[in-house]
């Protein structure tokens, strides 16, 4: 491998390392407890933060399979991946407004959400960039480094947020000092912190990434005008043209299931373990560095097991245990563990849920790795980035559905456990679809139908 592609490869990876912070920190570890502690009850907090997710989830699902198809036919990716860092970096900031008192809920929540569309945005045009990284046999390894990079960037991050800035009920950081730079820990300056943190460590470290990564431009087939005007039309031929590509249709299904479900226990977790466990942000956290940690050597094995036996296997293996581990959450708390009464000073319920942490930490990292480079197995070659819009729209076209069907039902049974209970079926319909997935993908005549 030349230099040239070498700094190519790790200026693509660098994407994963910016963009990280926003999963780690924002929606599971830090921010999202934070908001139980700003709304003063687990049950409400998870509601709104269920909602809210949602939302920003159904403008993902509507927009992105356009804006790849627009990629496409335009040959211009690096400016949308510009535009959308700059949502990324915008919508974090503004989390910094979430103060204990006057905080405006919709506006945290726009905040986040705006962030959150420009992360899945931003992702849609890289994702595409890795079938031109390597050869194809090379991509889950690729796809894994990156991914466990990207983790390795989330725990350092999570890190530094703990020791130096993020107060718990003490108003202490995790090593038992002040927040740094004066943040005063009784307006939880330390925790709102974490928002202008992602901001900027994004910023900074997309810096190897526009340096290193020279985006191919291919040749225009429409303008931007011709392209918007054509986006839809061609859109709904592309998904009538679905039932032809039974492998694919299926993957994205499939996909479309189990990642809804997987981002809802990222999103969850923290607020759950906050409001069923009681746990401060610093306990979050510690959670958080033991999933990332796990994450991180999970997505490097995983890569290593996709590049052995293919992805197929590694998502069915994931998908078996992520609803194994679903069913084992519920069944922690305060008061009991696996059915098994405790008293409520017991040390137990925290140590399962650390244990079963790091399970989703380790299924999830692999999983989302095995999962790009299917997707590269199925997809078009010549339509790389509209595939990846649709992969987008796989991911988010039901992304309110986890979020919402948690909020709903945590609302009518008036429990945190209970209201998790819909990402058990999320995962084995998922698996079920996984079974119509041909594991090589299309045969290249069917391309050529299509």
């Amino acid at each position: 491998m030349d230099r040239a592609t070498r700094r190519r490869i790790w200026g693509w990876w660098f994407f994963d390392w910016a963009s990280q912070p926003y999963a780690t920190l924002l929606l599971t570890f830090i921010f999202a407890p934070y908001v139980k502690d700003l709304l003063g009850d687990g049950t409400a907090a998870q509601a709104a933060w269920g909602y809210g997710v949602g939302a920003a989830g159904l403008v993902i699902a509507a927009l992105a399979p356009l804006l790849g198809a627009i990629a496409d036919r335009t040959g211009h990716r690096m400016p949308w991946i510009v535009v959308f860092s700059a949502c990324y970096a915008l919508g974090a900031f503004g989390l910094w407004w979430a103060a204990p008192s006057g905080f405006s809920l919709p506006f945290i929540l726009s905040s986040f959400g705006l962030g959150l569309v420009g992360l899945e945005f931003a992702t849609i045009f890289t994702n595409a960039l890795l079938p031109e990284l390597g050869p194809r046999h090379d991509l889950g390894r690729i796809s894994g480094t990156g991914w466990a990079f990207g983790y390795l960037g989330g725990l350092i991050a999570l890190v530094l947020m703990l020791t130096l800035f993020a107060e718990g009920d003490s108003g202490k950081t995790l090593i038992g000092r002040a927040p740094a730079l004066g943040l005063d820990a009784s307006a939880r300056e330390g925790t709102r912190f974490v928002g202008p943190f992602v901001a900027l460590w994004y910023l900074f470290f997309m810096v190897p990434f526009f340096l290193w990564v020279r985006v191919p431009r291919t040749v225009p087939t429409a303008t931007l005008g011709q392209a918007l005007a054509r986006c839809l039309p061609e859109l709904g031929t592309t998904l009538r043209r679905l039932p032809r590509t039974p492998s694919l249709a299926a993957y994205l299904a499939s996909s479309m299931l189990y990642r809804d479900a997987l981002n809802g226990m990222y999103v969850f977790g923290g607020i759950y373990a906050a409001g069923v466990l009681g746990w401060s942000v610093v306990d979050v956290g510690i959670f958080g560095i033991l999933a990332v940690i796990a994450g991180a050597a999970f997505s490097w094995l995983g890569g290593q097991a996709d590049h052995r036996f293919g992805p197929k296997p590694v998502i069915t293996f994931c998908l078996i245990l992520l609803s194994v581990i679903a069913v084992a959450v519920i069944f922690v708390s305060r008061q009991s563990v696996f059915g098994i009464p405790v008293d409520a000073a017991s040390r137990l319920p925290d140590i399962a849920f650390y244990i079963l942490g790091a399970g989703i930490g380790a299924a999830g990292g692999a999983l989302q790795t095995a999962s790009r480079t299917m997707m590269v197995r199925q997809a078009n070659p010549a339509r790389m980035t509209e595939a990846f819009g649709l992969y987008a729209l796989a991911g988010k076209a039901t992304s309110f559905l986890a979020p919402l069907a948690i909020g709903l039902m945590t609302d009518l049974t008036a429990s945190q456990q209970m209201g998790i209970t819909p990402l058990v079926v999320l995962f084995l319909a998922g698996l079920l679809l996984l079974h119509f997935v041909r594991a090589d993908g299309e045969r290249a005549e069917r391309w050529q139908d299509t």
